[in-house]
């Protein structure tokens, strides 16, 4: 039974398609009558249009960028990525341009030169890319290296606090050096004053 309901096939002559041998017939007459190969890509298609498949698909256009004579369906492929009067943009500045200029026009534009952040030196736009990766390496690696450094120094909360006692001490240590300086400045003018009333004393003695 199951051999029995497989149905064999017959090949149309007229589309090549294999279509089951118990519609063949039906088939042929139909596909004859309405269908038509086309000569230049063999594909089917309806009689009637024909003539519109062949404008739309095979008739030579031109290009109105580039006044290249092509076949029609093959126009956009062309215009977007073939055409050498397509604008594209350069890769260095974005400046768009005709594609057929582009290779001159980037020679000179990738020989520029910026400054790098990171190392503060002047690269060429077109080693840039290259440049900030391996510059952004070193950076990384220095990072690691100073904060190695760190661990084995002071912990930063312990130096804040050393520096503010330092700076707590620092107008202690200045009131008692003033103090001691006032107290020898009284000394000295108590000293000298004692000495002037005595010597005075002995004159009017004298006299």
């Amino acid at each position: 039974m199951a051999v029995a309901s497989e149905a064999t096939t017959s090949l149309c002559s007229h589309c090549g398609r294999d279509i089951p041998s118990t519609n063949i017939d039906l088939h042929s007459v139909h596909c004859e009558r309405n269908l038509e190969k086309c000569k230049i890509c063999g594909d089917m298609v309806p009689k009637r249009h024909a003539e519109e498949h062949f404008l739309n698909t095979h008739a030579s256009v031109s290009c109105s960028l580039c006044s290249e004579t092509m076949e029609r369906d093959v126009l956009a492929i062309h215009k977007g990525e073939n055409c050498p009067q397509r604008i594209v943009t350069c890769e260095f500045c974005e400046f768009p341009l005709p594609a057929i200029d582009l290779a001159e026009h980037q020679e000179v534009c990738g020989n520029r030169t910026e400054l790098c952040h990171l190392c503060r030196r002047y690269v060429r736009l077109r080693e840039r890319y290259s440049h900030e990766n391996n510059c952004e390496n070193v950076a990384a690696a220095d990072n690691i290296a100073e904060s190695s450094r760190d661990v084995g120094s002071a912990p930063p909360e312990r130096e804040e606090a050393r520096g503010r006692g330092a700076r707590r001490r620092q107008p202690q240590e200045f009131s008692t050096r003033r103090l001691i300086f006032t107290i020898a400045i009284t000394g000295i003018a108590v000293l000298l004053g004692s000495l002037f009333f005595q010597k005075k004393g002995e004159n009017n003695v004298v006299h």
